[in-house]
């Protein structure tokens, strides 16, 4: 009888004994982790949530992969590390996948190909994305038990490079060609994800970054009409605009703060003093700091502003901020409040480097705008994963990627039985009474 099941041939020995590889294993998974995050998402139930705010023109007797279901499987594969569109032609029968989709694992009908997918990235509308924007927001403020007292937004954007004739893809001499820069929002405490905006690659003027924030304190003021909102950014968010913006809508901010000539004379006996005091006592570095009031001409009125003023052996240097926050010292509020916006950085890079946000490479606009809110579902189910881990472990500030590789890719034989379905780990995985943590905590958190 012939065999027809391929074999690695030319494999080395162990211990004397010749080694017989085949590809008969059966249904098999490496994304066995993909069971908590679909325990992950209940909470959310993403496919339902953007699937609604797309209108179905399709015919329905001729309608294989629903929207929900499509959605879920993107933002599963990306949360898995297959963050491309191609992977899905590769993957549409991954029993994981599958289950996470709600699909039988042993099911004739896989998930959906790349062109199919394709085409659901190209349907979507501006209007559509307005309304997926409005239920991410709603999403954030819902997974608060109770509205909290105050929050603090970090906004900032980041570069994604573009390869090609796209949409809003512009020159920009910082980052060295064409790309999007797109807006990212924050929340500081929880690390939440607030809002996901793709823009041209240029920096974004007062106007626009006002009337992104506008819209972003609007929707959560809807939900939460007493809370108190921090917003922080650096200097080329702290434009006349926004300032105005936050002080109508009675909402704290701190801005970085560029220099200028009237700036470099107020500071000017600042730097005298601290290098000074840096010269007597014979000092590596001596760090002060200053505050007054100050209005440039397009300001409508004075502000406060801090100085951080350093001296080492090369120099003196200063730093500015601009912020509406009163009471508190000028040293708290830049080293304790400003400077943990640093922290912002990080949250960019999980959601950049480790999810592949930047994968943006439709021609459409539309469809690359889709495929960044779709990154930041499949952080949330992510952060959701590592906020599961005890509070005390190191899992808690475990990267992404640590998160993936450890609880993600995990192999597992799927056996679909008559009244069950069983999923077989290898008896070694590591961390097993951390996944039962895991899983205990994000089955309870589920509705």
């Amino acid at each position: 009888m012939t065999d027809d099941i391929p074999i690695l041939p030319g494999l080395s020995p162990v211990c004397g004994l010749d080694i017989h590889a085949r590809f008969d294993g059966g249904t098999i998974s490496s994304n066995g982790g993909a069971l908590l995050l679909r325990e992950a998402a209940r909470s959310f139930d993403f496919g339902e949530m953007l699937g609604s705010c797309i209108p179905d023109q399709r015919d329905p007797s001729k309608v294989i992969h629903g929207y929900p279901s499509m959605i879920d499987a993107r933002v599963v594969a990306i949360a898995c590390g297959h963050e491309d569109c191609d992977d899905h032609d590769v993957m549409r029968h991954e029993p994981m996948l599958k289950m996470f989709c709600g699909k039988s694992p042993d099911g004739a009908v896989g998930l959906a190909s790349q062109p199919t997918l394709s085409r659901l990235e190209n349907t979507v509308s501006w209007r559509a994305l307005a309304r997926m924007g409005v239920k991410m927001i709603e999403a954030f403020c819902d997974s608060f038990s109770r509205p909290p007292q105050q929050i603090v937004l970090d906004i900032d954007d980041t570069t994604d490079l573009t390869h090609g004739a796209q949409q809003l893809s512009l020159f920009n001499t910082h980052a060295g060609g064409y790309c999007f820069q797109p807006i990212l929002i924050f929340e500081a405490a929880t690390q939440k994800p607030v809002a996901a905006i793709l823009r041209g690659g240029k920096r974004p003027s007062g106007q626009e970054a006002a009337s992104v924030i506008r819209h972003v304190v609007r929707q959560i003021r809807s939900h939460w009409p007493r809370v108190a909102i921090t917003v922080r950014g650096d200097a080329h968010y702290g434009t006349p605009e926004v300032m105005d913006v936050l002080e109508d809508m009675n909402c704290l901010y701190i801005f970085g703060l560029s220099g200028n000539k009237r700036l470099a004379q107020i500071s000017a006996p600042w730097r005298d003093d601290v290098a000074t005091r840096r010269a007597l006592k014979d000092k590596d570095k001596v760090r002060r700091f200053f505050q007054t009031n100050y209005g440039a001409k397009s300001w409508r009125r004075d502000r406060r502003v801090i100085a951080r003023v350093e001296a080492t052996l090369l120099g003196s240097d200063v730093r500015f901020i601009v912020t509406n926050i009163t009471g508190a010292r000028a040293k708290h509020i830049y080293q304790k409040v400003y400077c943990a916006r640093g922290r912002m950085e990080n949250l960019i890079k999980e959601h950049k480097l480790y999810l592949k946000s930047d994968r943006t490479s439709c021609h459409r606009w539309e469809a690359n705008q889709f495929r960044l809110i779709l990154h930041t579902a499949a952080y949330w189910l992510m952060l959701c994963l590592r906020n599961a881990a005890p509070k005390k472990s190191q899992w808690r500030n475990a990267t992404f990627e640590t998160i993936r590789n450890t609880f993600i890719k995990i192999a597992a034989r799927v056996e679909q039985m008559k009244t069950r379905i069983r999923v077989s780990f290898p008896t070694a995985t590591p961390n097993i009474s951390i996944i039962n943590v895991m899983l205990g905590k994000l089955a309870a958190q589920a509705p």
